[in-house]
């Protein structure tokens, strides 16, 4: 007689992989990801911020990516983690925020952003990998939050997530205040994000910022800070003619190499 499974956690597969290993099998490792992104409430406003570098693994594959993702025109969204999925999840409940807007006619608030990406990155158990700052401003005021990639939220006045936000995270603590003065929010979130970019490996390139505000169109400054610009770029290399020297030549003819046959055109039949 067959017994009925039992609730609970299952540790086949880490048996497995315990046997695996002892028989000299590697395991695949966890590929790191690298990102510095935060937010803050500064008043009115909420002011996101973001480093450009993107990785794959060791290799910067580029250097000026966008991770300030748009989800409404009140809402914007910081993505930290794989750039598909990040792009992909925030283009998706952009996508439903816009049909749920149309349908009740009114502006969409920043908590219903927040339930529809928590419950779907919670519906695949944190295999979207996707680590989120949400932020925005509705009818209630500046909402501020963090989504992390198994659905679990925070909700705090700054926030930062990324292989950096512990660097970002001490400027935070250092120099936040509840009446900074919206100038002073941006240079504290511009710092916050060049802290992670020098001190941290996996975040690099410029600085984006950021500014929501209730009555008017977000401001998303693009590159706001190229924080490590070149001192010296190369002009090109200019090679004179001669530096190379010929050795030998040889000039075939293509006649030689092929039969060349004229043929005389043909008159096209035209169906009237």
């Amino acid at each position: 007689m067959e017994k009925v499974p039992k609730g609970g956690f299952n540790f086949d597969l880490y048996h497995r992989n315990n046997l695996l290993s002892a028989q000299g099998q590697k395991l695949p490792k966890f590929k790191k990801t690298g990102t510095t992104i935060c937010g803050i409430i500064c008043g009115d406003h909420i002011i996101l911020g973001a480093d450009t570098r993107a990785t794959e693994g060791p290799i910067v594959c580029d250097k000026n990516c966008e991770k300030i993702h748009y989800i409404s025109e009140n809402i914007y969204c910081c993505g930290a983690g794989t750039a598909a999925d990040t792009e992909n999840i925030t283009g998706l409940i952009s996508s439903q925020l816009e049909l749920h807007s149309r349908a009740t006619g009114r502006q969409p608030r920043v908590v219903t952003a927040l339930t529809m990406l928590s419950q779907r990155l919670f519906q695949y158990q944190g295999h979207i990998s996707a680590a989120l700052v949400l932020g925005g401003v509705d009818s209630t005021g500046p909402h501020l939050h963090t989504v992390y990639p198994h659905g679990s939220i925070t909700t705090l006045p700054y926030v930062t997530m990324g292989s950096g936000s512990l660097a970002a995270m001490s400027i935070f603590e250092a120099g936040y205040r509840s009446d900074l003065t919206l100038e002073e929010g941006i240079d504290l979130v511009c710092e916050a994000i060049c802290a992670g970019i020098f001190n941290d490996l996996g975040s690099g390139g410029n600085v984006d910022i950021c500014v929501i505000n209730e009555k008017e169109k977000a401001d998303f400054r693009r590159n706001y800070k190229i924080a490590n610009p070149r001192k010296y770029q190369s002009e090109g290399f200019i090679v004179p003619p001669g530096t190379t020297e010929i050795l030998s030549e040889t000039i075939t003819k293509i006649s030689s190499l092929v039969d060349i046959e004229e043929i005389e055109p043909e008159d096209m039949d035209v169906i009237g």
